[in-house]
């Protein structure tokens, strides 16, 4: 038997400390709620710990540095706890944590660059710390207030299902932004009421027979061709408008197999201004911005051209 185990190094507090860079009263503190039991003690009753004390010492500083807590770190060294699932779920907890601090620092950023008030500091913190499902339900109540109890075009609700806001881990001052507008504005009530009311033309619409979906072919047409006449300079209310407005009737009686007439332009009219509102569009903004998405292309002139030149029309 070799001399060290007949005579093993034990070691005192103060020199465990030393040993392991915790201080005297870390280490007592250890020792009295028995993580680190004493090896032996002395006759005067002294503890002593030996070189495995030493090393569970310093295991239990590595864990509590992770930020474990102390009864984690009791049944990791009761082996009550496997050490790999006790990292693992501890590397998830940290994950969260990391995401929540840099949105903290995104939301000072964009406090500092703004200069918000105290109560806009407030109302952004609030909405910007919630959760990715807390966010999603947010958004879908404001959807199931504004569609609910209603049989709207199920095409376009779908869409709006499936577009949640999803900030990054690491948003930009401008995604917070983007979200903190989001979230008041799908809490507006006037904004609601203003959807509710283009969901029920939309369910009028399919009580009449209308099932033919978004038409986005039909938006596409609308969109370049007025984009090309108000390149051209041609005004709403000018005889050249008149052909480019009659293609757009004759593409909308194609669409919605409907005589092109004025009964027809009076029916595009109330459909377009119904949908026109800029906070509609802004809402789209807005979700693209949240999600690192394209931002689509405004089409507010677009529509203030259809609605002049619809309105100019001879009846």
């Amino acid at each position: 038997m070799r001399d060290d185990e007949l005579h093993p190094t034990l070691y005192s507090i103060g020199e465990l400390a030393r040993r392991t860079g915790l201080t005297v009263k870390a280490v007592r503190f250890y020792a009295d709620a028995g993580l680190v039991p004493p090896t032996t003690r002395t006759p005067a009753g002294y503890r002593r710990f030996d070189v495995h004390a030493l090393a569970r010492l310093d295991l239990v500083r590595t864990l509590r540095e992770l930020g474990l807590d102390l009864a984690t770190v009791r049944r990791v060294l009761d082996r009550s706890a496997p050490l790999r699932e006790v990292a693992a779920a501890h590397a998830d907890a940290l994950d969260v944590q990391i995401r929540t601090l840099r949105l903290r620092r995104t939301v000072l950023r964009a406090i500092a660059e703004r200069g918000s008030t105290t109560e806009e500091m407030r109302r952004m913190h609030r909405l910007a710390k919630l959760s990715d499902a807390e966010r999603r339900r947010l958004v879908h109540d404001f959807i199931d207030a504004v569609f609910g109890g209603l049989d709207a075009n199920p095409q376009f609700v779908a869409m709006m299902r499936a577009a949640m806001p999803e900030l990054p881990d690491d948003p930009t001052p401008e995604q917070v932004d983007a979200w903190v507008e989001l979230g008041e504005l799908v809490q507006d009530e006037d904004f609601r009421a203003a959807v509710r009311r283009m969901a029920v033309h939309q369910a009028a619409e399919r009580a009449a027979g209308d099932d033919s979906g978004l038409h986005a072919a039909l938006s596409e047409t609308v969109r370049t061709t007025v984009t090309a006449a108000v390149a051209q300079g041609i005004a709403p209310g000018s005889p050249a408008a008149a052909p480019v407005l009659a293609s757009l009737t004759a593409a909308y009686a194609a669409a919605f197999a409907r005589p092109d007439d004025a009964a027809l332009r009076a029916w595009i009219l109330d459909r377009v201004e119904t949908a026109d509102d800029p906070r509609a569009e802004r809402y789209w903004h807005l979700l693209a911005t949240v999600n690192g998405w394209p931002v689509p292309e405004s089409l507010r002139e677009v529509s203030a051209w259809f609605t002049a030149a619809l309105r100019a029309a001879p009846e």
